[in-house]
């Protein structure tokens, strides 16, 4: 069955459902709002998951010295 039919069949369905409680649910699917780590590439999702090794290991910066580093773009 493609996304079309499926997409379809879910919509018939809807139209017809009675039961208030799936209705509710439907609609609290319909207002969430994506979560952004689904929505990064696998590269960015690598590069915070190495920055977040990189801090449990201590290895951080001050404010000061990246803001001294990177002050030609500020």
């Amino acid at each position: 069955m493609n996304i079309e039919t499926r997409k379809l069949s879910i919509i018939n369905w809807v139209s017809h459902l009675q039961d208030e409680s799936v209705l509710s649910r439907i609609e609290q699917l319909q207002s969430q709002k994506p979560d952004w780590w689904n929505l990064i590439s696998d590269e960015e999702k690598a590069e915070i998951e190495e920055g977040i090794l990189q801090a449990d290991r201590g290895e951080t910066k001050t404010t000061d010295e990246v803001l001294s580093k990177y002050k030609k773009w500020l």
